[in-house]
Formats: C-alpha cells, sequence, structure tokens
C-alpha cells in the first residue's frame, strides 16, 4: 500500500510499505478515506523529535471497515468510522476513568498512544491506504453511511475536541470572556468550541493574517500580536480586568512577541497576564519532555521560566495535558449531524495521498492558505 514515511528533516515521501494484517481477534482493519496533516506532525517533520526515518505519519484518520478480528462484536465490515488519535484499551484504570489519552495499556513505559507519532507506542500511521485499529470495539466511533460531512468528521479524530478539551479544562463557561493563544487548527477550534460554549468574548491571538481572518468570520475578536503586546491589547478591550479564561493553543514552539525568534514560555507568560484573578488556563498546546531543537538549555532539557509567582498571586488555576478524545467525540458526532457544529471551516485543502511531501512543505512554512490539509488516500 501507499503511505506517508518520513525520511528525515523536512523530507516526507509517499512509498510502498507493507500491508497491515490482523493480529489480534479485536483489531480491524480500515480503508482510510482521509487522514488529515496535524501541526504536531511537523514537530517530526522538522526533525525536533527522536522520530527515526521509515515511521509512517498520521494520528487523524477516517475511513471504512474492510476486515475484521473474530473478537470484533459491535462493528461490521463497511462500517464508517473515525478513530480518536488516542490509541486506549478502554479497560485499564485511566481509560475506566475516561482519561483515554493516558491509556497504561497500549504503550508500556508510558501513559499514551497514539499512531504514528514518536515514542507514543508501536502504532503504524494513518496517512496511508489502510489502517489497523486495536481494541477497534472501543476505538471506532461509527458514523452515518456514505460520504456527507466527510471534512467534518474528520476533525472528530484529533483537532475538533483538543480544542474543546482546552475549554474543559479552563472550565469555560456560558458569558465568560475567553482568550485564546494560537489561531491555528486546534486554536480555531479551541475558539468556536467557546462560542457553542456560550462565551461571550473569544479573542485569538497570532499573527498570521489567514489565520485571524478565519477567526473574525466565526465571530472572535483577532488580535495580531506583530501590532502590539496581545496582553495590552486584551485589556484594553475588556476596561482593563482581562479575561474570565484563557486557552494556550500553541505549546512549546511560541514565538515571541517583539522579534521573530522562539520564547517557548511566550504563550504561558502572557495568559499569566491576560487572565483577570481566580480566572483559569487551560493548556492543550504541547509541551514535551525534552527539544532538542530549544533556543536555549532549559528549554532543550523540557524546562520554561515560567512566572509562576504571578500566576500565585493571581489565583490562577491552570489543567493541562493531552486531550482524552473519547470523552468528547460522540457527543460532538452528534452535534455535526444535527447540523450544530460544522468544524469544516479550518480546512483549508484537500488533496491526493500523493500530494503529502508538497502540503507537508506549504503546511509547515505557513504559506498559500496552508491552514489544515487532509488528504484522500482513497476513495
Amino acid at each position: 500500500m501507499k503511505a506517508v514515511v518520513y525520511k528525515g528533516p523536512f523530507e516526507v515521501a509517499v512509498e510502498e510499505v507493507e500491508n497491515p494484517r490482523i493480529e489480534h481477534p479485536n483489531e480491524v482493519i480500515v480503508r482510510v478515506t482521509s487522514t488529515a496533516i496535524c501541526g504536531s506532525d511537523l514537530h517530526m517533520y522538522e526533525g525536533r523529535t527522536a522520530a527515526e526515518p521509515g515511521i509512517v505519519f498520521g494520528h487523524e484518520n477516517l475511513g471504512v471497515i474492510e476486515e475484521l478480528g473474530a473478537g470484533v462484536t459491535t462493528l461490521k465490515r463497511g462500517d464508517r468510522v473515525v478513530m480518536p488519535f488516542n490509541v486506549a484499551c478502554g479497560f485499564c484504570k485511566n481509560c475506566v476513568a475516561r482519561f483515554t489519552g493516558f491509556c497504561t495499556t497500549v504503550n508500556p513505559g508510558f501513559a499514551g498512544g497514539a499512531y504514528g507519532y514518536v515514542a507514543m507506542g508501536p502504532w503504524t500511521g494513518g496517512q496511508a491506504e489502510y489502517l489497523k485499529v486495536p481494541y477497534a470495539d472501543f476505538n471506532c466511533l461509527k458514523l452515518p453511511e456514505g460520504k456527507e460531512k466527510e471534512s467534518d468528521f474528520i476533525l472528530l479524530a484529533d483537532i475538533f475536541p483538543t480544542g474543546y478539551h482546552g475549554n474543559e479544562l479552563a472550565q469555560v463557561s456560558p458569558g465568560e470572556s475567553v482568550a485564546v493563544y494560537g489561531g491555528g487548527p486546534v486554536g480555531l477550534m479551541a475558539a468556536y468550541s467557546a462560542m457553542i460554549r456560550g462565551a461571550k468574548k473569544v479573542f485569538v491571538v497570532d499573527r498570521v493574517l489567514e489565520r485571524l481572518q478565519k477567526a473574525e468570520e466565526i465571530g472572535a475578536i483577532p488580535i495580531n500580536f506583530a501590532e502590539g503586546n496581545p496582553v495590552e491589547q486584551i485589556k484594553e478591550r475588556t476596561d482593563g480586568e482581562g479575561t474570565d479564561k484563557g486557552i494556550d493553543a500553541v505549546g512549546y514552539q511560541a514565538q515571541a512577541h517583539t522579534e521573530d525568534r522562539e520564547e517557548p514560555a511566550t504563550v504561558l507568560n502572557s495568559l499569566v497576564g491576560t487572565v483577570r484573578p481566580t480566572g483559569a488556563l487551560g493548556i492543550p498546546g504541547l509541551y514535551v519532555p525534552a527539544d532538542p531543537g530549544g533556543p536555549d538549555e532549559n528549554s532543550k532539557r523540557g524546562m520554561l521560566m515560567v512566572s509562576i509567582g504571578k500566576l500565585f498571586e493571581k489565583g490562577l488555576r491552570l489543567g493541562t495535558g493531552q486531550c482524552n478524545v473519547k470523552r468528547y467525540n460522540r457527543q460532538l458526532r452528534d452535534m455535526i449531524i444535527e447540523d450544530r457544529a460544522r468544524p469544516s471551516f479550518v480546512v483549508s485543502h484537500e488533496l491526493p495521498l500523493d500530494e503529502a511531501p508538497t502540503a507537508y512543505d506549504k503546511f509547515d512554512k505557513r504559506v498559500e492558505g496552508y491552514t489544515k490539509v487532509v488528504l484522500h488516500p482513497q476513495a
């Protein structure tokens, strides 16, 4: 089968690899019809992780079941399904508590697993024609038959639930104001989710004009940090008080406000300044135990200079960690079915699998409107 294979920093190729095979009764083989490129794929693509050449990328996957193991009971051949990026068993202590992003079964020695991602277990990615799904009864979310709303449903694999998760971590409630730092796909989903939850005013901070325009189109207030300190801009628009809640949808590759360089703690410190006393922060943005490409020795060891004193002084609460997709994906799916949510507004390009190398290059460079790319390996 064809698959997107990592070759080295800034290089992927579409190559022939071995087809997946069922090796356990609880597995299924899915014919992949849609698979998205994620911002976290770029961490591997840029050579900032320990990913070895040969890994097949792709943790946002949707398709049709082609083959089932003998132990699968709730699915059948021909079912259209979307899989959480979290590979989870469904029965360990964390999964039973709905912390499926921290499954202790699927990746021994590490809490959590994912398809096609370094350190997240042996699970091959789905930027390919076929994908093997373990613990399939638990991991496959069934979708309506046909191809309707495919560009909405594919976002249930990761970024729609992750954006919603940022709001859950910050405990965003109706009538509150929210500052979302980062206008990429997850940031836009966080802003969209805040509005779904009834927020009265949502700010989106970025400097990429296409992202800020998208934010404005959905009713958020764009804040261009290239035009001035975002904390001051937001406080001017909230009578000096700041927002009730804040969401970090950037993570460790944050950019300094005043210079074109990385400053990993910038967003966290900006949120501490932005959110009013006794507010809360949700941090779904990715931070890593070590960042070989970090700009200083602390960040290379996964350590940041965060203003903990100010955070303590203001009595701010915070929640962090990757999204437990299974906690949210069924309800979000039903909102899409009922036309209560249309997250596909973030999708900028839908391309055949063969165009993956070009898509990675342009998405990484943030050019030509590449904000969210969906690849279609098969019809």
